[in-house]
């Protein structure tokens, strides 16, 4: 076991998938030279040259929209949003294109992409760089739509994600970045399928996901001291 940082996770799930398979690259701003705005392609620009870590202008309508195209050619890209709250600019790339095509195309086109970066309440980040975008996507057919909540699951979700045939968006809070966890030294991977049972219980379900995980663990404590034994849940995938 080797203990790592949630952004750490991320950044090993992407460099692992990126060495098996040569299809695999990453699109967004700054995520070249920069290693990305929470430093999550951190180095890979000078482990896999420009062509797979490409740095993007500020137009998140024009390259998710070229991811799109690459992904129907066999092509599997990793979009960072540098804020998911900006990918409201890609709000018709993502649900029309990315979200549709497998069906519109009658099969015919498989759209393996990741669309993964931060967002959530985070300090000194304003209203813009602070929505939480999941139920804008969720009634959007065709896509996935993972949360992650801790380096293990960001991890062993992230890559999943990846080798999936369907376009995932991946969520991830802004706050979680610096959480620790030791993590396997062996590959893993978790199925995009299935919540985490995170306290077995009997009393009371509760039902979480995201940063919210943290919080009610919290919580979990105050009833316990009070005599109840609650079951917890997370999400994960939504």
């Amino acid at each position: 076991m080797a203990e790592t940082l949630f952004f750490n996770a991320l950044r090993e799930a992407i460099d692992e998938e990126m060495a098996r398979d040569s299809s695999v690259f990453v699109l967004g701003e700054d995520v070249g030279h920069y290693g990305g705005s929470y430093k999550v392609t951190k180095d890979l620009y000078q482990k896999y040259g420009e062509l797979r870590i490409l740095d993007t202008p500020i137009a998140e309508n024009s390259f998710t929209g070229m991811a799109v195209g690459a992904a129907m050619t066999g092509l599997r890209p990793i979009i960072e949003g540098m804020n998911m709250g900006f990918l409201l600019l890609a709000f018709n790339q993502i649900s029309n294109n990315a979200g549709m095509l497998r069906y519109t195309s009658g099969g015919n086109f498989k759209i393996p992409m990741v669309i993964r970066g931060p967002g959530g309440v985070g300090r000194q980040l304003g209203a813009e760089h602070s929505q939480r975008l999941e139920t804008y996507f969720q009634a959007v057919p065709g896509l996935k739509i993972v949360a992650c909540s801790t380096p293990r699951n960001a991890k062993g979700l992230l890559k999943s994600a990846i080798r999936d045939d369907n376009p995932v968006l991946f969520f991830e809070h802004v706050l979680l970045y610096n959480l620790k966890e030791d993590l396997p030294e062996e590959e893993y991977l978790l199925p995009l399928d299935k919540a985490e049972m995170v306290r077995e219980g009997k009393d009371v379900t509760i039902i979480t996901y995201s940063r919210m995980r943290h919080h009610v663990l919290q919580a979990v404590k105050t009833l316990e001291k009070q005599g109840y034994d609650p079951e917890v849940i997370d999400l994960i995938v939504l």
